[in-house]
C-alpha cells in the first residue's frame, strides 16, 4: 500500500495582525503595531498550497479560528451583548483584545503532534492537540482546534484524537513545531524526534535565561505515550538554550527533517554528537539510513538563521527519492544565507532544489513555510478516509481565493479590533468556510443553542 506525508497548510485568518504578542519571536515583537494586509496574507498562503499540490505533493487546508474570541473575554469579566464586550475591552484593557484577535492559529505546526499508523501500539493516526499554555493568545486555540482536527479525521477506526496535556508550565506543550519523524517511508515504522526546551522537574537539565522554553520534556514524553510509541521509535533532544535566547523559539526555527535526512544548524543541540547517534542507530534498527546535513555557523550565524527563518522551511521527498527545499524570499535577501543555499543543490546532498516562496505577511508576524503546515503521514485506505472536503484541488484554490477577496479586509490597524463589525465579518466568512470545507458546526459561534 503507498502511503504519502500530507502537508495540511493553515488558512490565515480574517484578523491577521501584527499585535507583537509572542515575546521571545523576533519577528513578531519587531514588527508590532504595523498595519497588515489578512488578504494579500491568506492569499500568499493559498498560492504555496496550490503550487506544491501542482508539484504533485498532497495537500490539505486547516481552517482558521473565531475571532475576536468573545468568549474568552467573558470569562475575563467582560459582559454585555458582543459588541459591548468589544468595546468595553478595547476601552479597558486592549492588550486582552488584541490577544483575543490573533490569528496565531494559522501556523498549525502548532496546533498538534502527529503520529502514523505505523508508529502507534493499536495502528491508528494519533492526534494530540497542543496546549500552548506559554503565549495567552495561543492557549485559548485548543478547544477550537480538536473540533476542526476531528471533523477533518473523523473516521474513529484510522483515526485517534486526545484533547490537549494539562494548561500549566510543567506540560508546556508547542505540538509539530519541535517534533520531527524520520523514516525509510511513509508507510514504515520511523523514528518520532522529540526536542525540548528545558526539563519541568529534572534541574540537571540547563534553561535558557532570557527568552522562555516553550517546550519542556515531560510535555513530550506525555504525548508519546498518549500514542503508543515504543522506546526504540522515540529520539528526545534538548534544545540549545542559548540559541532560544537568540529568538529560536522552537526547533523548526533551527532544524528541519524528511524521511532519513535532518537539516540543522550546529548550534541547535545540546549533546548533538549522542543524539545524532543514537537517530543513526534506532532508524538502522527500522531499516533507514539517517543522514544529517549541518550548517556551520561560520557560514550561517544562529541571527542569520532567525532572521531569514532558513530552517523554518519545507522539506519534501519527491517521487525520485530526492528532495525540494521550500524556503521564504527573506533567505533570498541574506546574502550569506542565499550563498549557502546555492551550494547546497551542487554538493551531492539530498537537497536537490530550493523553491523561494513570498510569504511577507506572515514572516513578519514570525512565522515562515514550516510554521505554516501540520505534516500527518497517511497510507492510501487512511487518505480515503479524510474528509475530502480539506484536500486542496484547483476548483477548491479557486473557490478559496474568491472567499478571500469577498470576506477579508486588505488592511488592518489595531484601532481597527475595536470595531464589532470584525466579529461579524469572521463569523459570516467561517459560517461559509465550514460549508466548502465540509467541517458540520466546529466554531463556537456555531455551537451555541
Amino acid at each position: 500500500m503507498k502511503s504519502f506525508e500530507v502537508n495540511f497548510d493553515g488558512l490565515v485568518g480574517p484578523t491577521h495582525n501584527y499585535g507583537g504578542l509572542s515575546y521571545g519571536n523576533v519577528a513578531s515583537q519587531s514588527n508590532s503595531q504595523q498595519g497588515s494586509n489578512p488578504r494579500e496574507a491568506a492569499r500568499q498562503g493559498l498560492a504555496k498550497m496550490k503550487a506544491l499540490a501542482d508539484m504533485g505533493f498532497k495537500q490539505g487546508v486547516l481552517a482558521p479560528q473565531e475571532r475576536p474570541d468573545v468568549a474568552a473575554l467573558r470569562r475575563l469579566g467582560f459582559s454585555g451583548s458582543d459588541a459591548e464586550v468589544i468595546q468595553r475591552a478595547a476601552k479597558e484593557a486592549m492588550p486582552l483584545l488584541v490577544a483575543s484577535c490573533s490569528a496565531s492559529s494559522m501556523w498549525v505546526a502548532n496546533a498538534a503532534t502527529v503520529s502514523p499508523s505505523a508508529d502507534t501500539a493499536d495502528g491508528r493516526v494519533h492526534f494530540t492537540a497542543a496546549n500552548l499554555n506559554c503565549k495567552y493568545h495561543r492557549s485559548i486555540e485548543h478547544p477550537t482546534t480538536s473540533r476542526v482536527l476531528g471533523a477533518m479525521f473523523a473516521n474513529q477506526q484510522h483515526f485517534a484524537h486526545h484533547a490537549a496535556l494539562p494548561a500549566v508550565a510543567q506540560f508546556g506543550d508547542e505540538g509539530a513545531a519541535n517534533h520531527t519523524r524520520f523514516c525509510r517511508a511513509y508507510g514504515e515504522p520511523g523514528v518520532e524526534f522529540f526536542v525540548f526546551g528545558r526539563s519541568a522537574f529534572d534541574i540537571r537539565f540547563p534553561a535558557p535565561q532570557k527568552y522562555p522554553a516553550r517546550q519542556t520534556l515531560e510535555a513530550s514524553q506525555a504525548v508519546a505515550r498518549l500514542h503508543g510509541l515504543s522506546d526504540d521509535g522515540v529520539v528526545y533532544a534538548q534544545q540549545n538554550p542559548s540559541v532560544i535566547d537568540q529568538g529560536v523559539f522552537h526547533n523548526d526555527v533551527i532544524a528541519v527533517g524528511n524521511g532519513e535526512v535532518l537539516f540543522y544548524h550546529e548550534d541547535a543541540f545540546l549533546e548533538t554528537e549522542r543524539v545524532l547517534a543514537e537517530l543513526k542507530a534506532k532508524l538502522a534498527k527500522r531499516g533507514g539510513d539517517f543522514k544529517a546535513i549541518c550548517v556551520p555557523r561560520a557560514q550561517v550565524s544562529v541571527e542569520d538563521a532567525v532572521r531569514s527563518y532558513l530552517f523554518n522551511s519545507q522539506l519534501l521527498s519527491r517521487d525520485d527519492g530526492s528532495m525540494l527545499l521550500v524556503v521564504p524570499e527573506e533567505c533570498r535577501n541574506n546574502e550569506r544565507v542565499w550563498a549557502y543555499l546555492s551550494a547546497l543543490a551542487g554538493q551531492g546532498s539530498a537537497i536537490s532544489e530550493v523553491r523561494v516562496f513570498d510569504l511577507k505577511q506572515s514572516m513578519q508576524n514570525g512565522g515562515g513555510p514550516a510554521c505554516l503546515r501540520l505534516r500527518v503521514a497517511l497510507n492510501e485506505t487512511e487518505l480515503a478516509a479524510v474528509n475530502p472536503g480539506v484536500i486542496m484541488t484547483a476548483p477548491l484554490y479557486d473557490t478559496l481565493t474568491q472567499w478571500v477577496d469577498k470576506h477579508y479586509r486588505d488592511r488592518l490597524v489595531e484601532s481597527d479590533l475595536a470595531d464589532p463589525q470584525l466579529l461579524t465579518e469572521c463569523r459570516t466568512a467561517l459560517d461559509e468556510l465550514t460549508r466548502i470545507l465540509q467541517l458540520g458546526s466546529v466554531y463556537p459561534f456555531q455551537l451555541q443553542p
